[in-house]
């Protein structure tokens, strides 16, 4: 499931646009009602206390990946604390309160340097804060968004991907017997068309998630079982030119060592390897 941002419930682009607006009749020689209504919804309310973790974005920049990482869960987590209910209450009356004296539409025209920031700060904090299950892949690029923000630079998406892993990881048995089931009901309606050596494999990647050593053992000797498949297959091949690209392919098709990591790489190339041996033995049997 996928949270759609919203503009309208973005506490940090509200509190923005507010002061940006309160300058903008300053400076315009109005009377600012935003100012009024900034005291009234940001000072000593749930707002307010919302509007904190935004603010947070601001005083940290160009800090590490590390110290990046340790001031998003940071954020996460404070955001537990806050009553829900309340906030939702108070953002329906300033929405209604802000309409009553600015066109709304012109209201959130204004450009802020932060949208992105903010908007992924809000997205990750509705998703930790709902009970649905949530898409893994919207998690993850809102919070290489807010690491490069803190730290303004590129992040690579498998680090995140990790720290998802072991976030996951800690989850006590039931819960991950309960996504595992979810998960795997997803699998069924998404890869129905995929070979049963595929769907095995599929399978396994998911229920071994917490288990590198026994997925690694898995995968050697899918490898193994592939190879053999493929010599066997290669032997009642005519043509010369693809026999020998087909010995190329099983001399590149390696176990993996002891050490190293299970990836995303090693499940796209099983799957890729059981798609040829599929359209080999439909081919010669």
């Amino acid at each position: 499931m996928n949270i759609k941002h919203s503009k309208y419930k973005n506490t940090g682009l509200l509190f923005e646009l507010l002061v940006r607006q309160i300058t903008s009749d300053t400076l315009s020689g109005k009377d600012s009602k935003a100012t009024g209504i900034l005291k009234k919804y940001f000072v000593k309310t749930e707002l307010g206390r919302e509007y904190k973790l935004y603010e947070s974005l601001s005083k940290y920049k160009h800090i590490t990946e590390g110290k990046a990482e340790t001031v998003i869960i940071t954020l996460i987590e404070s955001s537990k604390d806050l009553n829900r209910g309340a906030l939702k209450r108070q953002k329906y009356n300033l929405i209604n309160e802000i309409q009553k004296y600015y066109n709304l539409e012109e209201f959130f025209k204004t450009k802020l340097p932060n949208y992105k920031a903010y908007a992924s700060l809000y997205t990750l904090i509705e998703v930790y804060n709902s009970e649905n299950l949530s898409n893994p892949d919207q998690i993850i690029s809102n919070k290489i968004a807010l690491l490069e923000h803190l730290s303004s630079k590129q992040v690579q998406k498998q680090k995140v991907e990790d720290d998802l892993m072991t976030e996951f990881q800690s989850y006590d048995k039931d819960l991950r017997i309960l996504t595992y089931k979810v998960m795997l009901e997803k699998f069924n309606g998404k890869y129905a068309d995929l070979n049963d050596n595929q769907k095995s494999v599929l399978r396994e990647f998911i229920n071994s998630v917490d288990s590198t050593p026994k997925l690694r053992e898995f995968y050697n000797s899918k490898i193994e079982e592939i190879k053999l498949h493929l010599t066997e297959l290669t032997s009642k091949v005519a043509n010369k030119a693809t026999k020998i690209k087909l010995q190329e392919i099983k001399n590149i098709i390696t176990p993996l060592d002891k050490v190293s990591k299970i990836g995303n790489d090693d499940l796209v190339n099983l799957l890729q390897y059981y798609e040829l041996l599929e359209e080999l033995t439909k081919i010669h049997g």
